[in-house]
């Protein structure tokens, strides 16, 4: 069984057609634009180190997604041995509804919050979610639906019901 392997050429190519929906998933992982770029050029750059070690092309996305998460997680890590405390400027008025979501996203615990981003913000379909995360299709859906509770009752908090 010779088995699959992917050009350099063609990493380039695949990679270069994924590049939008990654640096939006490593910003919502992220927080921020410049921490974003360096995740998905750090992620891009492991995957064509490791590409021989994909077998089946049609997991490409899959993946280079999983990659990336665990980059992103690697960052998350380092921040948290840096700075124990740290105080996000207060934003601007404007910006209010998108911050607001963005930091509810962001409180979530982890395994929550990878659901959210992958299914709402990527856009992968639940089977492409449970195999980026490697985790069961109904765990998925169960980490989906309970990350959703938290978001609404987060999101909620603080404004009148009923208004």
């Amino acid at each position: 069984m010779g088995g699959w392997s992917m050009t350099e050429q063609e990493f380039a190519l695949r990679a270069q057609d994924q590049r939008g929906r990654l640096y939006r998933t490593a910003f919502l992982y992220l927080g921020g634009e410049h921490a974003a770029v360096d995740a998905v050029d750090e992620a891009v750059y492991r995957a064509f180190r490791d590409r021989r070690k994909l077998r089946q092309p049609e997991f490409f996305e899959t993946w280079l997604t999983r990659i990336l998460i665990n980059v992103c997680k690697d960052e998350l890590r380092r921040r948290r041995r840096e700075c124990r405390v740290c105080v996000p400027p207060e934003p601007e008025a404007e910006h209010m509804d998108a911050l607001s979501l963005r930091e509810a996203v962001r409180a979530l615990p982890e395994e929550l919050r990878s659901v959210i981003v992958l299914r709402y913000f990527t856009g992968l379909t639940l089977e492409e979610t449970a195999a980026a995360l490697e985790i069961p299709r109904g765990t998925v859906s169960s980490r989906q639906r309970r990350a959703l509770e938290l978001l609404r009752l987060d999101l909620t908090d603080g404004q009148e019901v009923g208004s």
